[in-house]
């Protein structure tokens, strides 16, 4: 299928940002997602985020994706209304993986004050780049990673906006078969889609899982997120009729 035009554009947007994160690492930095909370956040991370990506790899795949399903759905759509999906997605991600962020930032700090440390100074420690060994022995090895890696890690990638285009197109083609690159068995979409969110869900909760191998390093719940953000603004279209034969563009 010929590339359609807002697909094509934000592929090259990407590729942009990407080069000039290689040439220039401090845009890494600077357009990266961090914890609202770190002194590396800004306004405009949660925007800006899903335009970044951490690897060759990373942006090949995302954006093979997005050339795949997002030219078939915009065809449909659209640009004006592919556009807003894909953005809508990207932010619903954001919100997701913030929200669990804070959850385990704010429950190991709930932790640590309990057994005798003031939050405060445990925030004003971690905005320094820094962090008191001690900790390990109250909260133990691996919500003390935990804890450190909400503060400190950035997101990067498009793959929550991705994800909102998986769960758009199983809506609107559910019996259309798809394959995971490298594993030739064809599975319909209603089936591809919710088996690939379960493994995330796994993978989040485990902290250790990857579809491609590698464990860490994969922000399974902003994949979540952007597939919820899809689900729900699918579920509206639905209720306001606009179906696979009815989209107004």
């Amino acid at each position: 299928m010929r590339i359609t035009d807002t697909v094509k554009h934000l592929i090259i947007v990407n590729i942009i940002f990407f080069a000039a994160s290689f040439f220039v690492p401090a845009i890494q930095q600077l357009f990266a997602m961090y914890y609202f909370d770190n002194p590396n956040f800004y306004a405009w991370q949660p925007l800006t985020h899903m335009f970044m990506h951490g690897g060759l790899m990373h942006i090949f795949f995302n954006m093979f994706a997005l050339f795949s399903f997002g030219t078939t759905l915009e065809s449909i759509w659209g640009g004006k209304k592919f556009f807003t999906f894909y953005l809508l997605c990207g932010l619903g991600a954001a919100l997701l993986h913030t929200g669990v962020n804070y959850y385990n930032i704010h429950s190991a700090v709930s932790t640590l004050g309990e057994n005798g440390y003031n939050a405060s100074e445990v925030m004003d420690l971690l905005a320094q780049g820094r962090y008191d060994m001690r900790w390990g022995g109250v909260l133990g090895n691996d919500q003390l990673m935990n804890f450190l890696s909400a503060y400190n890690t950035p997101v990067v990638g498009a793959s929550g906006a991705i994800y909102g285009l998986l769960v758009a197109f199983a809506f609107m083609f559910p019996n259309a078969e798809l394959m995971m690159m490298f594993i030739p068995v064809p599975v319909k979409a209603k089936y591809f889609v919710p088996g690939i969110l379960l493994l995330d869900l796994y993978g989040g909760v485990a902290g250790s899982f990857s579809l491609f191998g590698g464990g860490g390093g994969i922000a399974h719940f902003a994949h979540i997120g952007g597939a919820l953000m899809g689900y729900l603004i699918m579920v509206y279209y639905k209720k306001t009729q606009f179906n696979r034969n009815r989209w107004d563009r």
